[in-house]
């Protein structure tokens, strides 16, 4: 099976004419337009390959309408699961641009060449994302993506390099 990325997480049944709440994964708008086609990945590892047919924002959700799936019953059963796309449904991004899995896993430096731990997570809680550094021994650090912070990101390395703020390693 093709590599997938999680797009979102269906987090309940809203109403009863079978649409779904979902926690978004992803900085892109158009992900959930109407006509484009998510995977629905079951616990069993089958795929489900699902048709957008309708979409709107509701309490800071998005709330989608499947084609074919016009009835709480038959989409209950998706409660829990992720939302994805295929890999040939990545956006082309701009040269200072990344995807999550091109970050995670990426081993971080100081500026002064030390080495602080590997990224296991990104958060998204306002303005600017915030990378999660596991470090080998030691509370993970909260590495906020600026640019007086982050000096160098090379996807293809797995590599980040940081001056950090004062107080930041602390």
């Amino acid at each position: 099976m093709t590599q997938t990325f999680n797009v979102g997480k269906i987090v309940n049944t809203h109403g009863v004419r079978g649409e779904v709440k979902v926690k978004r994964i992803t900085d892109f708008d158009d992900r959930f337009a109407i006509g484009n086609r998510l995977i629905l990945e079951k616990e069993n590892g089958q795929a489900l390959e699902l048709e957008v047919d309708g979409h709107r924002i509701h309490k800071g959700f998005d709330l989608i309408q499947f084609k074919d799936y016009d009835n709480i019953n038959d989409v209950e059963r998706f409660k829990g699961q992720f939302l994805k796309i295929s890999e040939d449904q990545l956006t082309e991004l701009s040269e200072d641009e990344f995807y999550y899995h091109e970050i995670i896993g990426c081993s971080v430096y100081l500026t002064n060449g030390s080495y602080l731990g590997s990224i296991k997570e990104i958060l998204s809680p306002g303005a600017n994302d915030v990378w999660v550094v596991e470090r080998e021994k030691g509370k993970d650090v909260l590495i906020p993506y600026i640019e007086e912070v982050v000096k160098e990101v090379d996807v293809s390395a797995e590599k980040v390099v940081i001056e950090p703020m004062e107080g930041l390693l602390d």
